[in-house]
């Protein structure tokens, strides 16, 4: 940023590890406003600026704290100008059976299915038609984060979290459509087997068999994010872009 352009400002769910974790780092380094969102309160000891006045704690599963963080997000809006450069929408929950195990289409109970849709696929559009004006105003960028186990059977991921994750692509080419008029810029994002903290035992056998030989980095990961928030992307819409190694080939 320039002293003379204004600061632009993001908007991230699921900010506190792995991906969201990089991707306040990436942007933070480029000068933009970060204002974090995710169920954890903001930890005394992360580095970065203004972290906790730019923090909001919010239960994604639940649709009426989604309205309030909503409210609250477009409240610190206003010393900005109301404008909104950037929504990501990177948390997501995958439940596991006990051990780790994958939850199937057969056993996975119906309230599990309705909270992680809740999470990984309502909770986005609610913030982007709640965020929708501020959005138009600076012409601005969503990015979903969605995953390989949207287009393929994951020996990992469960079935819930698979299409949850395929209908939030699908989301994302009809909010293109429908926001593009408007000047805001709708993408995805697919990573497939990055290092973080979560991930599954038996990951290496799957390493194995990626073209790339190796784990994605979420600051690789990150960076993606980033070119598709920047100027850069500017004529990018309706895409989704694979993190993977070449996992999908």
């Amino acid at each position: 940023m320039t002293n003379s352009q204004p600061r632009k400002t993001l908007v991230l769910t699921g900010a506190s590890r792995g991906i969201g974790h990089a991707t306040v780092k990436r942007f933070s380094q480029d000068g933009w406003r970060v204002i974090t969102c995710s169920r954890q309160p903001f930890a005394d000891n992360c580095p970065w600026p203004s972290g906790p006045e730019d923090h909001i704690k919010v239960d994604l599963s639940d649709p009426e704290d989604v309205g309030i963080a909503v409210a609250e997000i477009r409240h610190r809006l206003q010393s900005d100008g109301g404008r909104l450069d950037a929504l990501v929408n990177n948390a997501a929950i995958s439940p596991k059976l006990e051990g780790g195990a994958r939850m199937n289409s057969i056993d996975t109970p119906m309230h599990v299915w309705r909270d992680v849709f809740q999470v990984n696929f309502f909770a986005p559009i609610m913030l982007g038609r709640g965020l929708f004006k501020e959005l138009a105003a600076a012409k601005g960028s969503i990015v979903n984060v969605s995953s390989i186990a949207g287009t393929r059977v994951h020996p990992f991921a469960g079935t819930a979290y698979a299409t949850s994750k395929a209908a939030l692509g699908s989301l994302t080419r009809e909010m293109a459509g429908d926001f593009g008029p408007h000047g805001i810029r709708v993408n995805a994002i697919a990573p497939g087997e990055i290092d973080t903290a979560i991930l599954s035992p038996g990951t290496e056998k799957i390493v194995e068999t990626i073209p790339l030989r190796r784990l994605g980095a979420t600051s690789e990961v990150a960076d993606i994010i980033f070119f598709l928030c920047s100027e850069q992307a500017s004529y990018v819409t309706g895409s989704e872009i694979h993190i993977n190694g070449g996992q999908h080939v």
